[in-house]
């Protein structure tokens, strides 16, 4: 589904169905050089099952035009101007990672409009350490290859999206290798990992939220350890779903991340 944002084409996928602003909305968000392909499985079951979808392409990735945004508040900003684009007044938000706090930003930006929300592989402070911002920078694509170490608990988990024992580290690797060639002016790399490491408004966002909160956090995670949860959480008064698996959740751990977002969705 194509939008038009603040004058720039925005790209969403839809879950195969099409997009109906009548139904109960949940938004997903994805994370560091990454697009709405990471949310393939969890869109089509919300989609099938009475909601319409929007698995945004955040602007500068995939097919949403750049540049990118500058900062967490700036792509929540975004996210509620394409809410107002898709005739959408309240939705849920679902967000991995990086996109995990703009969710939080834009909860906390529009408490009346967001009903639900979701932070898949979160924490706050999302620091980033020198070494890898540096690498980032200055090597991008070997960057890409310690992130993706970083991110899985194994190679092949069994199950795993899109089918038992697919090469989660490869598929991944590609993905990211795809999104950071799609910019010809920017490292997105460097610029998605120092957004994250900007960002210091998660616990004057978590006083604002007013919604339902589950965080899906991955026991072996080594981007974003469990552990640096605890003061957020704590603030949202968020529900807690521990999966085993990584950083990759969606890929790891697809039924468990699934299970997850049905019982937020469920949540009175």
């Amino acid at each position: 589904m194509e939008l038009s944002v603040n004058g720039r084409a925005a790209y969403a996928y839809t879950g195969g169905k099409p997009f109906d602003p009548a139904l109960p909305c949940v938004v997903f968000i994805h994370g560091a050089l990454h697009d709405h392909s990471v949310w393939t499985l969890l869109a089509r079951w919300v989609a099938h099952h009475g909601h319409a979808v929007l698995a945004v392409d955040l602007p500068g990735h995939g097919r949403s035009a750049g540049p990118p945004l500058p900062d967490i508040e700036a792509f929540a900003d975004w996210t509620l101007a394409l809410l107002d684009a898709a005739d959408v007044q309240r939705s849920a938000l679902v967000g991995h990672s990086m996109g995990s706090l703009i969710a939080l930003e834009t909860a906390a930006r529009a408490p009346q409009r967001a009903t639900r929300l979701v932070m898949v592989g979160t924490a706050y402070p999302m620091k980033v350490s020198d070494a890898l911002l540096a690498t980032a920078r200055d090597a991008p694509l070997t960057a890409i290859d310690r992130v993706n170490a970083f991110s899985h608990s194994t190679i092949a988990a069994k199950p795993s999206y899109p089918g038992p024992g697919a090469w989660l580290h490869g598929a991944n690797r590609a993905l990211m290798r795809r999104i950071q060639a799609g910019q010809r002016d920017v490292n997105l790399f460097h610029h998605d990992f120092s957004v994250c490491d900007r960002y210091v408004h998660g616990m004057e966002a978590a006083r604002l939220v007013r919604c339902p909160v589950t965080f899906v956090l991955g026991d072996s995670d080594q981007m974003t350890t469990p552990t640096a949860t605890r003061d957020i959480a704590a603030a949202l008064a968020a529900r807690i779903v521990r999966l085993p698996g990584g950083h990759s959740l969606m890929q790891e751990a697809p039924d468990g991340v699934l299970n997850a977002l049905r019982g937020a969705l469920a949540a009175q």
